[in-house]
């Protein structure tokens, strides 16, 4: 989305140009936090100016810097109350909006001087349980490699290569230039979160893949540096993939599994973990995760599989069948009758 500055409070502009231009962030980020930032304004207005109008149609362009002062930390946890049981926010929503929150106020604070204090410093981000993360199998990424419901074949084709084999996220995909490929050295630049940069290598299958891509361009494009290409010749969008990946999933068999571009992205590290033996700073760094402990989940969904394993033998529930009283007592009579006679 495009974020309207027409629409938005001098305060809330200054932000978001601030993210932007002196924090780097990516537009995707921007946009999320606006999102949940707009929705926190707007609940500020309607509980403070007791607004009739539904959340949604509340305006925040006019919304008064002095009201910034009056927010407290009670109006925050009424804030996070209303998020948990009328919008019915799962926690890691609600510790997307904390982290919103605490960085907006934090500029107001410390860069923008319109505050003199902080009513989310204090606010403590909710427990997010962190789920495995769901993946292909490797049979079932050959199935996928293998499928004959390309749409077109060769830049759809590729595309899944470029996820399965390197792990990258759909915003990196969809921003590859050609001039980013570097076929000599076998190297690919990727522009990933917070605008970040890094440089992978790609494999043969890769190379082949683009190559054949490439080769298949026929009409010059309006857009001739992007790799992926939609059919009106301009830059494949983030949505566009996402639908060619869901119809692909289903033609193949392997939909309704909640799959998505992202987890091709958890399949290709769980490859690389499971049958590349390949160590998690190095996986660590053809991801760009910033920290190791992102990375260490697939070492935990190896233990979790190798647990399942061990469950799955056919004796994994035998247990030792205890003894009847009476198969005891016989056991007993016996013993003594053979004492008896041994003694005699």
């Amino acid at each position: 989305m495009t974020i309207n500055k027409n629409e938005c409070p001098d305060f809330l502009n200054d932000y978001i140009f601030y993210l932007r231009v002196v924090r780097g962030r990516a537009e995707t980020t921007i946009n999320e936090y606006f999102i949940n930032i707009r929705m926190f304004l707007r609940y500020i207005l309607k509980e403070k100016q007791n607004r009739s109008e539904p959340l949604e149609a509340i305006k925040i362009k006019d919304f008064p810097k002095e009201l910034l002062n009056e927010i407290t930390l009670r109006d925050v946890y009424g804030f996070f109350d209303f998020l948990a049981f009328e919008r019915e926010n799962k926690p890691a929503a609600r510790a997307r909006k904390t982290a919103a929150l605490k960085s907006l106020f934090q500029f107001l604070q410390k860069r923008a001087n319109l505050v003199d204090h902080n009513p989310v410093e204090d606010v403590e981000m909710p427990t997010v349980k962190r789920a495995l993360p769901k993946f292909l199998t490797l049979e079932e990424s050959l199935r996928l490699l293998s499928s004959d419901s390309y749409e077109e074949p060769e830049r759809d084709f590729c595309m899944v290569t470029l996820f399965l084999n390197c792990g990258m996220r759909l915003n990196e995909l969809v921003s590859i230039n050609i001039s980013d490929i570097d076929f000599e050295e076998r190297k690919l630049l990727l522009k990933g979160k917070g605008s970040k940069q890094r440089i992978i290598y790609i494999n043969d299958a890769c190379i082949a893949a683009i190559k054949t891509y490439l080769n298949s361009r026929k009409n010059p494009p309006e857009e001739p540096n992007a790799l992926f290409l939609s059919r009106k010749k301009r830059r494949i969008s983030r949505r566009r993939v996402e639908q060619i990946i869901e119809k692909l999933l289903n033609d193949t068999g392997l939909g309704n599994r909640g799959i998505s571009p992202h987890k091709l992205r958890h399949t290709a590290a769980t490859l690389m973990y499971q049958h590349g033996n390949v160590d998690t700073l190095v996986i660590k760094d053809v991801l760009g995760h910033a920290s190791i402990a992102t990375t260490e989940i697939y070492t935990h969904l190896s233990d979790e599989r190798k647990q399942s394993a061990a469950e799955s033998l056919p004796i994994a529930k035998m247990k030792r069948r205890p003894k009847k009283k009476d198969d005891a007592k016989n056991d007993n009579e016996g013993d003594v009758k053979e004492n008896t006679e041994s003694d005699s």
